[in-house]
């Protein structure tokens, strides 16, 4: 394998990766925000109906003159299932008899209330305004609110299946700065939108490039990076996503129209767009493509960045021709993206891998896609969830570089899933032992979607990295899709949906023993190196079972 030698020659650790590293880590923080932004503009706020003797000028002025906006309540809008005023029905007349002392609250009949035909007054002491509450999507269409994620999160699904084949045909750089480009505009122009259907086409289209930039970021980074360094700046990428979790608490907390922070966070695109065409393409992608003079420019490039410009000088066509010689003869063009389903030793990883993306965007989703449910205050907790993701992160660096990305794998899922399945045994009165618990499971999956992001782009050769990693993608966002649904089973029992969550990532955990060890390997460039792999490890095998049978005999 010999671009990794040529990539130690230009620099595989130097200048040219530190600002890249810069430049394609701060998009992803800002990619975040689009992730969870629905958390904040999608907030369901409290609501009643809009009734005329407190909501209409002239129609209190009608009324008793002693009365208070309590009063004028009471008789207004029937009681609710927590007490208060009920968010989804109103008295056709008021009721008067309901203040006398004498009489129970319950001493009305359902026939005298309506549903909310004049619309709702929503509380706007913590958002000034929510797609909720813009398009009134509470009481028969409160089932529109989780449709507009699911239409995310399906947006998130075709992008992978698509950007990851399209990468690998038509290069990681071209794919990543139109996909900056369509975040901009498509994010820009939700914003805007005036009907309910059309904000849900745009964060459809924001999420079909969230795919793209996520790979390509990776990509670029784990090709243009040395084996010994490839870990932290794989692991500097995805703690991008904990730095973006606070970002989108932190911008939020200031920014409470729904409206004003979907433009916040989608404008920064704009400039993204602008400085990717500095980018260098991957030339370990342009040379395995056959495109070796920019393959040659590129590495050129990289040299005189990192203060090699005699190595860039001294690199030809003809000392490029003869090291990578082997890899060209079998690498130029695209392969089919069954091969990884064809091929022996690629089979195996395809279907653990992908279940392990599985996992993640299952459990993680289902959890963190919901954060009204786990806590009232979602400013604290989504910052809470990023600032302890940042440690978790360090500590699978370490695991990742000492004991090898197979028992990371394993044991960053499995704990998470313990984690998780510990809740079902903590009672529900104990609030803070159970967020506690549900935080640790969330940070545990943030760390094993670091040690899967990694381990995926050594397993997977250069001409099908892309492909495979669109396909974990669209697997982790199948799991995101049906994550949130398992809620509903808490109706057979409270704990049946933590049961769920925790049992998916515990046996996918189990079952990335089966996948090879990677650490310290070159990256595959060609399937045929792959299988190369395959066949030294059987062989060492075959050698140390011969060495430890003459030892005994």
């Amino acid at each position: 394998m010999a671009f990794p030698e040529l990539l130690d020659q230009v620099g595989g650790l130097g200048r040219f990766q530190a600002l890249q590293t810069v430049a394609l880590v701060v998009p992803t923080i800002w990619l975040t925000t689009q992730n969870m932004l629905e958390n904040f503009s999608a907030a369901v706020p409290s609501h009643r109906c809009w009734v005329p003797l407190l909501d209409n000028g002239t129609a209190q002025a009608s009324a008793p003159g002693a009365l208070g906006p309590k009063d004028l309540l009471t008789v207004s809008i029937p009681p609710g299932p927590n007490h208060g005023p009920h968010p989804c029905r109103r008295f056709r007349q008021p009721q008067w008899q309901l203040l006398d002392p004498n009489t129970t609250a319950t001493n009305w009949s359902e026939a005298a209330t309506e549903p909310c035909v004049d619309g709702w007054v929503y509380d706007r002491s913590t958002f000034t305004s929510t797609i909720v509450a813009e398009w009134d999507l509470v009481c028969d269409s409160q089932a529109l609110k989780p449709m507009a994620q699911s239409i995310y999160l399906s947006g998130v699904l075709v992008g992978a299946a698509v950007c990851g084949h399209i990468s690998d045909r038509f290069g990681r750089r071209l794919v990543l700065t139109w996909s900056y480009l369509q975040a901009a505009v498509s994010g820009t122009a939700a914003a805007f939108s005036p009907t309910f259907p059309v904000y849900c086409l745009f964060r459809f289209l924001v999420a079909f490039v969230v795919a793209g930039i996520m790979m390509n970021t990776s990509a670029l980074l784990m090709e243009w990076t040395s084996a010994r360094a490839r870990v932290l700046v794989m692991t500097l990428n995805t703690m991008a996503f904990s730095v973006g979790q606070v970002l989108m608490a932190t911008v939020a907390y200031g920014v409470r129209d729904w409206a004003l922070l979907q433009l916040t966070v989608s404008v920064p695109f704009f400039l993204c767009f602008v400085y990717s065409w500095w980018l260098a393409e991957s030339a370990r992608w342009l040379l395995l493509a056959g495109r070796l003079e920019e393959g040659l420019r590129e590495l050129q490039r990289v040299a005189a960045i990192n203060g090699r410009k005699a190595v860039g000088n001294a690199l030809t066509m003809e000392v490029l021709l003869s090291a990578m010689q082997e890899e060209l003869s079998v690498g130029q063009g695209p392969a089919s993206p069954g091969a990884l389903f064809r091929t022996p030793g690629l089979r195996l990883r395809t279907c653990v891998s992908t279940l392990c993306w599985f996992a993640f965007g299952f459990t993680f989703y289902g959890l963190a896609l919901d954060l009204q449910a786990i806590s009232s205050n979602i400013f604290l907790l989504s910052v809470l969830i990023g600032v302890v993701d940042i440690p978790a992160k360090i500590g699978i660096l370490l695991l990742l570089n000492r004991l090898g990305r197979r028992p990371s794998q394993v044991v960053s899922l499995v704990l998470a899933g313990l984690c998780i399945l510990a809740n079902t045994l903590v009672p529900p009165e104990t609030g803070i032992l159970r967020s506690a618990l549900a935080v640790l499971g969330l940070v545990g999956l943030g760390a094993a979607f670091t040690s899967t992001i990694i381990y995926t782009g050594e397993l997977f050769p250069t001409v099908l990295r892309m492909t495979f990693v669109g396909m974990g993608q669209m697997a982790a966002r199948g799991g995101a899709i049906l994550g949130p649904p398992v809620r509903l089973l808490g109706v057979y029992g409270p704990s049946l949906p933590l049961l769920v969550y925790g049992a998916v990532p515990v046996l996918s955990g189990l079952a990335a023993l089966l996948l090879p060890e990677t650490r310290s390997l070159p990256l595959p460039d060609t399937i045929q190196d792959v299988q190369s792999q395959a066949v030294k490890k059987v062989t060492q095998a075959i050698q140390e079972g011969s060495v430890l049978k003459s030892t005994h005999f």
